[in-house]
């Protein structure tokens, strides 16, 4: 069993950083692939990030090159960097674990599920 709470969402200015952080409980985290998610109101929630238990990193093309996701195996933590923040960043972002898959996308892949933390970017 996998706990996952997130932290660090906020308002902030289009332009702006945060950094969400998903602390996860048990001993076996490692060995799954973290990720964050999102979801926006009226919309689907869908992929933003994942890194795998090796350390490979995915990336939704909506943020690459602006976010940056990492993790602290000792620490039991996954963080996601967000930078050049833009309005449509508003969201919902949920952190998650996939106990076999390495960077999948589809939000029936994942086994564990944080309760979310709102990010709100305003223009």
């Amino acid at each position: 069993q996998v706990q996952l709470v997130e932290s660090g969402g906020g308002l902030v200015q289009a332009g702006g950083s945060l950094r969400l952080s998903c602390a996860a409980s048990g001993r076996t985290f490692s060995t799954y692939t973290g990720a964050w998610f999102r979801q926006a109101p009226g919309k689907e929630r869908e992929f933003v990030a994942a890194i795998s238990r090796s350390g490979s990193s995915y990336y939704a093309d909506s943020v690459k090159g602006r976010f940056t996701i990492s993790r602290d195996n000792a620490k039991n933590t996954v963080v996601l960097q967000m930078n050049s923040l833009k309005p449509e960043d508003t969201a919902v972002y949920y952190c998650a674990a996939d106990r076999w898959g390495a960077g999948r996308r589809g939000i029936y892949d994942y086994d564990y599920w944080g309760q979310g933390t709102q990010v709100t970017i305003s223009s």
